[in-house]
Formats: structure tokens, sequence, C-alpha cells
């Protein structure tokens, strides 16, 4: 079966190919071996102690295990963005009216306003996935485990919720956004800009960002094209957050321009339909998939197990998925429909 659970500098090799082959960029990675290895180090200890107050914020990496191959072709992450000495910035899209009564005109104009108003929310990142995986339960899996884990351990997160969309990119893998505004305010591309946030934080970028309103209509066509754009490769993932129950707003990512889509987690399709069932160890020879996690944080386990219909609040589990999900027959755990 695949199961996913927490990462470990064990699966070190196995991140730094995910996250160098996969075709969506994952900025909150970095690709270089030993600042990658430092992020895997901070999520073991979120991971180890969650209710410690850290400098670094919580941040929480799970990937997705083949059990029989050993193999990791997924990963995921959640950053506990509730630290307000760290801002977390934005762009948000509003509106201004110029007008003058004497000439009669009223003329609206679209501006960007940096702000830090989602800080305090919790951010879903980090997801990669080998792309022959994208249309399959796998992708479901390494992309809803979060949710689940975060309805086990709701007294941990905030109810709200953010993803930040990859935005459009060239051919050549520039952003067009980044390109027309950002690096106006800085001396490197936006590849550089990017491994400064992976390693360290965006708020020391954001904070060298223009802090007035900037006027849409001053940058270039191109760059008013793709604002709030999320990129191809970023497709399969806005589809399965819409259908969880992610709403787009009106913010949009300083760096790329991609789109910000939020979220309550009682909202949240997985979250709210994952519901306690006592397990019983038997034989399952068919039903319909269900995400099921167990109840221990530092050895978190969530998998994909057949259950049958109906809404029974006992349900047979087979011992192989009772080991494999570090289960106890008779206990409960929550179940959510795939």
């Amino acid at each position: 079966m695949h199961l996913v659970r927490p990462c470990t500098l064990d699966d070190l090799s196995s991140i730094e190919s995910l996250v160098r082959d996969n075709q969506a960029r994952i900025a909150s990675l970095p690709r270089k071996r030993a600042r990658l290895a430092e992020r895997i180090e901070q999520s073991m200890r979120s991971f180890q102690s969650p209710n410690s107050p850290s400098d670094e914020g919580k941040f929480f990496l799970f990937v997705l295990e083949n059990t029989q191959t050993g193999e990791l072709v997924a990963c995921s992450g959640i950053a506990m963005n509730n630290e307000f000495k760290r801002p977390f910035y934005n762009y948000r899209l509003g509106e201004l009216i110029h007008a003058s009564e004497e000439f009669d005109i009223h003329t609206p104009v679209s501006v960007l306003h940096l702000t830090h108003e989602l800080t305090g929310r919790n951010v879903l990142c980090s997801l990669a996935i080998r792309d022959d995986l994208v249309d399959t339960d796998c992708f479901q899996l390494i992309a809803r485990a979060r949710l689940m884990f975060m309805r086990q351990f709701a007294e941990y997160f905030s109810d709200q919720v953010v993803v930040e969309l990859q935005g459009v990119y060239g051919e050549k893998g520039q952003s067009v956004f980044w390109d027309d505004l950002g690096r106006n305010f800085f001396n490197m591309d936006f590849a550089s800009a990017n491994y400064h946030v992976a390693t360290k934080s965006r708020t020391f970028l954001a904070e060298l960002m223009p802090a007035h309103p900037i006027y849409v209509t001053m940058l270039s066509e191109r760059a008013q094209a793709v604002l709030g754009k999320y990129d191809q490769h970023a497709e399969p993932v806005h589809s399965l957050l819409m259908n969880e129950g992610f709403k787009t707003s009106s913010f949009v990512d300083i760096f790329d321009g991609g789109p910000v889509l939020l979220g309550r987690l009682e909202k949240l399709r997985t979250f709210n339909q994952a519901h306690q069932k006592t397990t019983h160890i038997g034989e399952v020879t068919a039903g319909s998939p269900h995400l099921v996690c167990n109840d221990q944080f530092e050895d978190f386990r969530c998998g994909l197990v057949p259950l049958p219909g109906g809404t029974h609040d006992v349900v047979r589990v087979s011992q192989s998925d009772i080991s494999a999900l570090n289960l106890n027959g008779g206990a409960e755990y929550f179940f959510s429909a795939l």
C-alpha cells in the first residue's frame, strides 16, 4: 500500500529528486542539499515538540511511501504561520477611484497593496509528486492527508488555511510578474529570489518591496495578463483545492503574482467529512476507498483503506492495513471518504 508519514533525514535524496524533477515549482523547499536537510530537520523538530515555542516557526513535511518497494513518490507540507513576529506578506488587489466632479470623470484603477493580513493562518505547501501519479489516488492521498492530520490534531491549528498557487512562468522558467515588478527592487533574478525565500524567509524580501500601492496599469501588458493566474502545472492542485472548498481571494503572491486560495478548516470537505469509527480487525473483500489516519503525532500515518457502504460506527480493517498504519483493533480513528 501507499502511506503518508513524517519525513526524516533518510528521505533526503528522494525529496531532493522530487523537488528537482517536479514540473511545478516548489518554492517552500530549497533545491540545495544542505538547505533541504535543514528544512527536513525543522520538520522533525516540529513533529517532536508541537507545543514548544520556536523562533523558526513550525513546519511539517510529509512523504508518501510505497510500502512494498520503500520508494518515496510524493511529499507535502503544512507551515504553521501563527508567529506574528514573522509577517506573511502578499499583495491584495484592490481598486481606487480617480474622480473629478468638475470634468465629470470617475475612473476605477486596480492597485496592489502590500499587506500581511494573512499572518496567523496555516499554509498548505510543499506539494510535489511523481508526474505519472498526478491523476491517481496517490495525489489525493498526499494532498489530503495534511487535512486529516489537522483534523486529528485540530487544537494545534488555526481555522484559517492559505494556499499559494504557482504563478505563470515562461518557457525558460522565469516569472513574468517578478521580472516586471520585483526585480526592479532587487538585484537578482527570480531563481535567486526563490532561493532566498526557501532557505531564509520571505519577510526580508517583502520588507524591501515598495510599501505604497502599485498601479496595475503601470505594469507591462504581459505582467497584467498573468496577475492572479496560476501556471498550467498547478491545474491539478487547483482542481483538488476547489473541490475541497477553498475559495479564490483578492490576494496574490508577491513574487510570481499567483493566486492565493483561502479556506476554513471546518468547511473543507476532507476535514468536515472525517468521522471517528471503531476499527475491527477482519477480512475486507470490497468497499470504497477511505482516508484513515492514526492518532500519533510524531509517528503519524495516513493511508487508504476499503470500507463497505453504509454509515456504521464499527468498521473492518485488514490486519495488514492495521499494522502498516499503526492502528489498534478496537480503537477509534478518523475516516474520510476519498
